[in-house]
């Protein structure tokens, strides 16, 4: 929650802190831009109930990024969300009986290439003010899914609910759109929707058929193989289809990013004239 309050004071003063430094402070080249943001996760996988294309989540982003050229872009970001499914919430009957449901607390980090629609100046400052963008990469997703059981939390990992022992870590392919908004010199406000293609069924440790009780020797990863009796329902018969293995589980994160420009001097020192003299206040018309 701290990480949280100081992500959230720096999105709301940063921009302000930025705009009010002097304007003699574009005279040094800022190559790199670091960026804050915070969104909602959407997770799509069998615990998701069809009809919701939007589950808000929370989800907080840091990052970098670089300017190859004047179009093309390469990033970094760092990305903690939360995601979760539960049966109990479906519109299908047949689901509400299943029962099952999860929570999980992840982290992705990503590298990804954009490339801008217009192109920006010689210069950070000479961008346009509005911006449209594409970028794809791949990334390194850690989940942990969760369920609860009476009154505790119990990873479902280990327990292999499906007779399965899957990874924690799975490779991501991130692709989206976003939209950049030049607030002053030195900031960019962001909007972006970037979806996640996974490798793996697990995200909510379901996927294949069930096993049945008799095939576990411990008796929480057998309550929460089958949870149908916490209904008062019987025990499905073993390998009745608990999930759907021909279709791996995705997400989405639709975010708000503040990104500002870092001055170069603060990676490596540059000796160049053009940084260290004193440029005019008419660089607005040069634009």
């Amino acid at each position: 929650m701290r990480f949280l309050r100081l992500v959230l004071v720096l999105v709301l003063f940063l921009p302000e802190w930025l705009g009010a430094q002097s304007f003699y402070a574009v005279r040094r080249e800022r190559s790199v831009i670091g960026s804050l943001g915070l969104g909602t996760a959407t997770y799509y996988g069998e615990l998701a109930n069809p009809g919701d294309y939007l589950d808000a989540k929370p989800a907080v982003n840091i990052g970098m990024q670089y300017f190859l050229n004047n179009r093309i872009s390469i990033r970094s970001d760092l990305t903690w969300f939360q995601i979760e499914g539960n049966d109990a919430k479906a519109d299908d009957a047949s689901r509400v009986r299943r029962n099952l449901s999860f929570t999980s607390n992840n982290i992705e980090l990503n590298a990804m290439g954009s490339i801008n629609l217009a192109p920006h100046g010689q210069r950070y400052y000479q961008r346009p003010r509005l911006n449209f963008y594409a970028t794809a990469g791949v990334g390194m997703l850690y989940s942990n899914p969760k369920a609860e059981y009476q009154g505790e939390k119990y990873a479902l990992q280990p327990l292999q609910t499906e007779g399965v022992k899957y990874s924690k870590f799975n490779f991501v392919i991130p692709y989206g759109l976003g939209t950049r908004i030049m607030l002053n010199p030195f900031t960019n406000l962001v909007f972006e929707g970037i979806f996640r293609l996974t490798f793996t069924d697990y995200l909510d440790d379901v996927s294949t058929v069930h096993l049945g009780s008799a095939a576990f020797s411990d008796p929480i990863a057998a309550a929460l193989s089958d949870r149908r009796p916490e209904l008062g329902l019987p025990e499905v018969a073993p390998g009745t289809q608990r999930g759907n293995p021909d279709k791996n589980d995705s997400y989405m994160i639709l975010q708000a990013k503040l990104e500002f420009y870092i001055p170069d001097d603060v990676f490596w020192n540059s000796n160049s004239k053009l940084y260290r003299s004193k440029r005019k206040a008419y660089y607005k018309r040069r634009r």
